[in-house]
């Protein structure tokens, strides 16, 4: 898939990083968003593909939408862009290296140090989805990216399923205690959304998946 595939992300792309910019002076932003979605277009990719930025673009807007939530948008929406631009599943420092290309790539772009530094901050965050009390930022793309948890029992198995192909080369039993390593982190979180529209509309719902999921992954390595 080639950003001409993708003309309206493209379009998203370019308008977040203009505003972001806040009419200074920068380069086109269209060479920045192909190389993005060319990397989220990347083989290796079932479940983090272009699909994933999409729902989470779409998230965001959706708390924009509905609560209001607050913090810098479009710095949250750039973030976005880049929290899954690096993606190796045999890797483990896919986060920091996301957040490094974003350094570089948004300081070429026209943003400001502290805009620079607060994308990045975001993208690492992604690694525990666990933002500080009061980081709006944090609390609206950790909760737009967590939100596939929220959906419908089948959508939910298409997406554990695609993350499963992914780690195609991990044994069975391997990956099970993985994923249940990664699905109690989350449960064990005094909440899995921390905005106000999350927590109310998606939180039990996405407890009720992680939570089966975790069951059937237990019932399949024995008591």
């Amino acid at each position: 898939m080639t950003a001409d595939q993708e003309p309206a992300l493209l379009r998203r792309w370019t308008t977040t990083l203009l505003a972001a910019r806040a009419g200074r002076e920068g380069p086109d932003p269209a060479p920045y968003g192909h190389n993005l979605l060319a990397r989220w277009a990347e083989p290796q990719r079932r479940y983090h593909t272009v699909d994933h930025l999409r729902a989470v673009l779409d998230r965001i807007d959706e708390l924009a939408d509905q609560g209001g939530e607050g913090g810098e948008l479009e710095l949250v929406r750039l973030a976005a862009w880049f929290h899954d631009a690096v993606y190796r599943p045999d890797r483990s420092e896919n986060e920091e290296r996301s957040a490094t290309l974003a350094e570089k790539a948004l300081t070429e772009a026209g943003l400001t140090p502290h805009e620079v530094t607060e994308v990045a901050r975001l993208v690492r965050l992604t690694t525990t989805h666990d933002p500080d009390p009061g980081d709006l930022n944090g609390e609206t793309l950790c909760d737009a990216d967590l939100a596939i948890l929220a959906t419908d029992p089948d959508t939910y198995r298409e997406y554990t399923a695609a993350v499963r192909e992914e780690y195609a080369f991990v044994p069975d039993d391997a990956f099970r205690d993985g994923r249940a390593t990664v699905l109690r982190h989350l449960l064990s979180l005094p909440r899995l959304f921390r905005t106000p529209y999350g927590a109310a509309v998606w939180e039990e719902k996405a407890r009720e998946n992680a939570e089966r999921e975790l069951a059937e992954l237990t019932d399949s390595n024995g008591p």
